[in-house]
């Protein structure tokens, strides 16, 4: 069962300063779509506990785990005994990180997440919930994830648990900046040979650039229909689009097409030395193994002889 839409609601007043690392997200992200593959593309909720230090009042959320459990009549039970013996693992490898939280996937929080969040707190006092929203909406433009801060509030005369968003910040490391980009010129076949990163990344600018024609191409039949009347004349608009147009270099300049020839040149020059060195190394490879056979040959011939 969801949550009261105004339970969600309300923004955190903590003043706490959340620092969200790229390998949780990637973490999150791989438990969740494994699980569905294993379920046969069902779309099923997985949970894990948040590790990070918090610093004052910054709390840098840097690495995760996963949490076992159990969805019952009841509501959701966790392997308690997992949960301690994976914590002392992961101390005794990162001892500086604590447990700060705890993740789960869905559009939104549930009741019996309540029930997890207790069971967290029994580590952190104070828990943060990462949610992640698995559903793809071509729309969003910003990250489909949520933090929540869980807050003691009278609700009706009663004391209650509430779940209030907090706000957070993407936080990256020079190392993390170059594990994310390996990741994304993997393709989906696992694999990341020369080549194959090669055609990842031109299909990625095949993408990009066909996007920016599109873009290019909405904004001259704007253009087009504010020159003809049909659309009225965007004052404001026009002088972006003109600053915009400044800020591009020329690329009709005979400089321009004498250094884009010479990086040409120079790209193809790589490709036809890379190539001639690809040769050379099979041809040696074939002359090794034709010498160690002609060897064993010879060998076996002087022994007969004998």
């Amino acid at each position: 069962m969801m949550m009261d839409e105004g339970t969600t609601r309300h923004q955190s007043s903590s003043g706490l300063e959340f620092k969200l690392h790229p390998l949780v997200l990637i973490n999150v992200s791989d438990h969740h779509t494994r699980t569905k593959a294993n379920t046969g593309g069902q779309d099923v909720k997985v949970l894990g506990c948040l590790l990070g230090i918090q610093s004052g009042r910054t709390v840098d959320i840097t690495n995760s785990f996963e949490i076992k459990h159990d969805r019952t009549a009841a509501g959701i039970e966790i392997n308690a005994a997992f949960l301690v013996k994976k914590q002392e693992q992961y101390k005794q490898v990162f001892p500086k990180l604590d447990v700060v939280g705890w993740y789960t996937t869905g559009q939104d929080l549930e009741e019996a997440d309540k029930a997890v969040n207790r069971k967290i707190m029994e580590i952190n006092e104070s828990p943060v919930v990462m949610l992640l929203n698995p559903r793809v909406d071509h729309t969003r433009k910003d990250l489909p994830i949520t933090l929540f801060e869980s807050e003691l509030r009278v609700v009706d005369g009663n004391p209650s648990q509430v779940f209030v968003k907090a706000h957070y910040t993407v936080e990256t490391s020079d190392a993390e900046r170059i594990g994310v980009d390996q990741v994304a010129k993997i393709l989906p076949s696992g694999k990341a040979s020369g080549s194959e990163q090669l055609t990842a990344h031109l299909i990625g600018m095949h993408s990009a650039i066909k996007m920016l024609n599109s873009r290019v191409r909405l904004i001259q039949q704007l253009l087009q229909k504010m020159q003809s009347g049909e659309v009225p004349f965007n004052h404001a608009l026009v002088r972006k689009m003109s600053s915009l147009v400044h800020s591009l270099p020329a690329m009709d300049s005979p400089q321009f097409s004498k250094d884009y020839l010479t990086e040409f040149n120079d790209t193809m020059l790589t490709i036809y030395l890379s190539s001639m060195t690809k040769g050379v190394s099979m041809v040696n490879d074939i002359v090794e193994k034709y010498n160690v056979a002609y060897e064993k040959t010879g060998g076996a011939g002087g022994l007969s002889e004998a």
